[in-house]
């Protein structure tokens, strides 16, 4: 082996471990949801102070949907999003608040359940529709 090629090795090998050592294991985890017309769920806890990319679904035959938000959790401040609301008449969805009730994403068709922020801490699947609603929210992390 040549100079050049051990000089080589040894960056590569470097490179490697620090990729390696600084390397995290995602997270994740789903919350199930069945809700009554106009019921809420528990409270919903992000991981605080990093990226969490929520996805939520609905999936109520006539109401199916998906939407999805990017979120922060600042502790006892607030809550902060950007993402997707479902079809129909899907749009971009932003802002911050930690004020209960806040409409955070819409992820059914119909635009009638919601994840909406439930304090400076956490976040909750609200069902304002005239029949029950069932599906899934996922954190990954």
């Amino acid at each position: 082996m040549t100079a050049i090629q051990r000089v080589i090795t040894a960056a590569f090998a470097v490179c490697t471990l620090a990729v390696t050592a600084n390397a995290a294991v995602a997270g994740e985890f789903t919350v199930g949801y069945s809700l009554a017309a106009g019921a809420v769920s528990d409270p919903i806890v992000p991981p605080p102070n990093i990226p969490v990319q929520l996805t939520g679904v609905l999936t109520n035959a006539g109401f199916r949907g998906v939407g999805q938000v990017a979120l922060l959790r600042v502790p006892a401040n607030f809550i902060e999003w950007v993402g997707l609301d479902s079809t129909a008449g899907a749009a971009l969805t932003q802002g911050f608040s930690g004020a209960a009730g806040t409409k955070i994403v819409f992820i059914d068709f119909a635009h009638t359940v919601i994840v909406e922020v439930a304090s400076t801490d956490s976040i909750q699947v609200h069902n304002t529709n005239g029949v029950p609603a069932a599906g899934s929210v996922t954190l990954t992390w």
